[in-house]
């Protein structure tokens, strides 16, 4: 585990905790594995789960990158990097590398094909500083893959085109590309 420098803090633990039996009693890894397909996650592909919480779409998305591909696992809650780091060493996978962060992720400029921002980015402080992070990571043709329950719409699509990315694909897939 790669540990940065996080300004940002994270939930309370009992949110966490709470929010991971959730997690575990609601959602079914199969959805999870569906809803990545659909966002086109594929073998041979670099991921960046931002904000990955207890691995709920990380686990899936290195099954799917397979052995040539790898999944960046970044959450800012050092019990979410603990629960990833126990689901990688129980599935036995070997492409998954957690980073400790509320932003930096260390990456190398344009080394990432799709970020994961699922449910993340309504909690984040400096929601500019990550976008800038997540857009400096992305690949030239790479795709931030976004989902929330709270912040959407038009508030959303401003907030990005702010940062510079764009809105792209179809309705079903809601996902941005750099400007």
């Amino acid at each position: 585990m790669e540990m940065l420098k996080t300004r940002q803090r994270p939930m309370p633990n009992l949110w966490f905790r709470l929010m991971a039996f959730e997690y575990r009693t609601r959602s079914r890894p199969q959805d999870a594995t569906s809803e990545l397909i659909t966002f086109g996650i594929e073998p041979g592909l670099r991921v960046l789960d931002f904000g990955c919480g207890p691995g709920r779409y990380a686990i899936p998305s290195a099954a799917l990158v397979g052995p040539t591909g790898v999944v960046f696992a970044v959450d800012v809650h050092p019990l979410a990097i603990q629960a990833v780091e126990k689901a990688v060493a129980r599935e036995g996978l070997a492409n998954v590398r957690t980073i400790h962060s509320d932003c930096a992720t260390g990456l190398e400029h344009e080394s990432i094909d799709a970020v994961l921002l699922f449910d993340a980015l309504h909690d984040v402080e400096d929601k500019e500083s990550v976008l800038a992070e997540l857009r400096r990571v992305l690949k030239p043709k790479g795709r931030l893959l976004y989902k929330d329950h709270t912040l959407n719409g038009s508030r959303l699509l401003a907030l990005m085109r702010e940062n510079d990315f764009r809105p792209w694909g179809g309705p079903d897939v809601l996902s941005f590309v750099k400007c």
